[in-house]
């Protein structure tokens, strides 16, 4: 599976303010560079941490990228969640309607919680005891044809992913602005490095709207 991390931060490295209220960093230019690496990819995933703060519903509304990157008869990107204990609510924007919606969750969460999201029209896949195992949880949605996603945040879910060395690449759009806070989220979170530092390699520079996109390769 190839893994893709895309987000937008401020000058000083935050997702959001420490309200997790989402701003808008990067402008129209942007909007349409993101819906390109949706349009290539299987599957767009965020962490439940995301969906509780901004109920997104991941779906792409112009399908122009989508038909030309990908042929007419290309299925949209599935909604992925990444969530240890089910805590996604069943009337999420994440579950409405079309593409297909997975729940990667863990033997910690409760039964009743899995029988309601199933309900609720998800796939919910367990991998992992207390917390998601996303190793054995990527291998399994893998099995469902997902073969490339793009990953949209938050910091908790992206350090996980570079924790158990499943990124491929990352790219980040730094916008004009800062925000500030030592409790606002910053691009990855968790518990941080001490040793053994990801390393990555740089592979692009653009200039769009008011900010800078760079992309790099992880080594």
């Amino acid at each position: 599976m190839h893994v893709s991390v895309n987000a937008a931060v401020s000058a000083d490295g935050k997702l959001s303010s420490r309200r997790r209220e989402q701003i808008a960093i990067s402008g129209d230019d942007d909007f349409a560079r993101v819906d390109r690496l949706r349009a290539e990819s299987d599957a767009v995933v965020v962490g439940v941490g995301t969906v509780l703060a901004d109920d997104p519903s991941l779906v792409r509304y112009d399908e122009t990228h989508r038909t030309s990157i990908r042929g007419e008869t290309a299925s949209p990107p599935a909604r992925v969640v990444v969530d240890s204990s089910c805590r996604t609510p069943t009337n999420a924007a994440i579950l409405a309607g079309d593409p297909e919606t997975y729940v990667l969750t863990s033997d910690a969460a409760p039964e009743s919680r899995l029988t309601a999201l199933r309900d609720a029209g998800a796939t919910a896949l367990v991998a992992g005891e207390e917390r998601v195992d996303l190793t054995d949880a990527f291998a399994a949605i893998e099995t469902h044809g997902i073969e490339r996603v793009m990953v949209e945040g938050g910091g908790e879910l992206i350090f996980s992913l570079f924790k158990a060395a499943l990124v491929d690449e990352i790219t980040v759009y730094i916008g004009n602005t800062v925000i500030g806070g030592r409790d606002a989220p910053t691009l990855a979170d968790g518990d941080g490095f001490v040793e053994a530092f990801p390393e990555l390699e740089l592979t692009s520079v653009e200039r769009i709207d008011s900010g800078v996109v760079l992309a790099w390769h992880v080594s």
